[in-house]
C-alpha cells in the first residue's frame, strides 16, 4: 500500500524527512504537488461504475485504490496557472481546483492524518482559546477587534503592554519581491494613536505576557516532544521568536513539560480529533506556562534537523504505515 502526502512544491525539508521515514519501514510515498496542478499533474476523478481516482505526476501514476492513508499537509491550489490569465477566469480555474482537490481527499476511505474537517476546525484560534480554557490551560487575555476604542481600552488594562499578531499566517512581498513576514509585535503608544487602518482590517490583541522560556510541543498521536529556546537572548525575538529563527535555530533543548499541562495539551487534541499539533507556549519567570495556540499543520522540521532528541518524522512515518496512534 502506498501513503499519499499532499502537499506543494517548495514545501519545507519535513516532506522529505517523513518519505524517508515512510520507506525505511518498507513502505511507498508518493508526493502530490497542489501547486502544480493542473497545469503539470493530472486528476481524473472517475464516479461513474467502477470508482477510480488516478494521479499521474509525468512517469508516475497512482491509482488511489492503494492508498493506505493520506496526510493532508499544505495547499497551494492552482499557483502555477499563469496570472496573465483574465482575474476572475484565474480565481474561477483556482476554486475549481480546490474543490476538485478537497473533494477528493473527502472522499478518500482510507486513514486520515489528520481530517480535512478536523484540521479546518482546529484552525480557528478563537476556539483553540475557548477549549483551552474549558480543560484549565492558562491563555493570555485576547481582543480581536476592528474598533480603535476597543483597542485604546483594553491596553488600559494592562501595565505590561498588548501585542498584536494576525490570526492568519502571512508574509507581503515588496517590489524587488523579497518577503517580509508580519510578525507579532509590541504596540506602542504611537501605535494606539493611529488605528484607522483597521476600518480595513481587524487584528488581534493580547496582554504582553513576560517569558522565561517559549517552548515548541509537537504532539505526534500519543507521543510528546517538546522543545525550549530563550528567546530573550536577542531584542528582535522579544515578541517573535521567529524574527530571529535562524539565529536560535540551534539553540532549542529538550524541555519537560509538567505533566498536568501534557495532560491538558493531549485533552485538547482528542477534542479537536487531531494527531497532529505544534503547539506554542510560553513558560513565565513565576514558571506558568500559558498556552497561545495549536497549529494543525505546523513545522517540526527545524527540531529534528538540529537536534537528536526530536524524532518527530519517524513518529509521523508511524502512524502513516500503521493507521492507528
Amino acid at each position: 500500500m502506498t501513503v499519499l502526502i499532499i502537499t506543494f512544491s517548495n514545501d519545507n525539508e519535513s516532506i522529505p524527512l517523513v518519505m524517508k521515514a515512510i520507506e525505511a519501514r518498507g513502505e511507498k510515498a508518493f508526493r502530490f504537488d497542489t501547486d502544480r496542478f493542473p497545469t503539470e499533474v493530472l486528476l481524473d476523478i472517475n464516479y461513474g461504475d467502477a470508482e477510480q481516482i488516478v494521479i499521474t505526476d509525468g512517469e508516475q501514476k497512482l491509482d488511489l485504490s492503494e492508498v493506505s492513508s493520506v496526510w493532508y499537509r499544505r495547499m497551494r491550489y492552482g499557483a502555477k496557472i499563469p496570472h496573465s490569465m483574465d482575474r476572475q477566469l484565474r480565481d474561477a480555474s483556482i476554486e475549481e481546483c480546490r474543490l476538485s482537490v478537497r473533494g477528493m481527499i473527502a472522499s478518500l476511505k482510507a486513514f486520515h492524518f489528520d481530517k480535512m474537517s478536523n484540521v479546518d476546525v482546529a484552525k480557528n484560534k478563537q476556539i483553540q482559546v475557548q477549549i483551552a480554557q474549558k480543560f484549565g490551560l492558562l491563555t493570555p487575555r485576547t481582543l480581536t477587534t476592528n474598533n480603535p476604542e476597543a483597542v485604546k481600552q483594553f491596553a488600559q488594562e494592562f501595565p505590561q503592554g498588548i501585542i498584536t499578531k494576525m490570526l492568519s499566517s502571512f508574509a507581503i512581498y515588496d517590489e524587488q519581491g523579497q518577503e517580509k513576514v508580519v510578525y507579532t509585535s509590541l504596540v506602542k503608544e504611537e501605535d494606539l494613536r493611529n488605528l484607522e487602518g483597521l476600518r480595513f482590517c481587524p487584528m488581534t490583541f493580547q496582554e504582553n505576557v513576560p517569558k522565561a522560556l517559549e517552548l515548541r510541543t509537537t504532539i505526534v498521536g500519543h507521543r510528546v516532544f517538546t522543545a525550549a529556546v530563550d528567546s530573550q537572548k536577542f531584542a528582535g525575538s522579544t515578541y517573535d521568536w521567529r524574527k530571529e529563527g535562524r539565529a536560535l535555530v540551534k539553540d532549542w533543548q529538550p524541555y519537560n513539560l509538567p505533566e498536568d499541562v501534557e495532560k491538558k495539551l493531549l485533552q485538547l487534541m482528542a477534542y479537536f480529533g487531531l494527531n497532529y499539533g505544534a503547539i506554542d507556549i510560553i513558560v513565565t519567570p513565576d514558571d506558568r506556562h500559558i498556552f497561545l495556540e495549536v497549529n494543525p499543520v505546523g513545522e517540526f522540521f527545524w527540531l529534528e534537523t538540529f537536534s537528536p532528541h526530536f524524532p518527530i518524522s519517524e513518529a509521523i512515518a508511524e502512524i502513516l504505515v500503521t493507521n492507528r496512534q
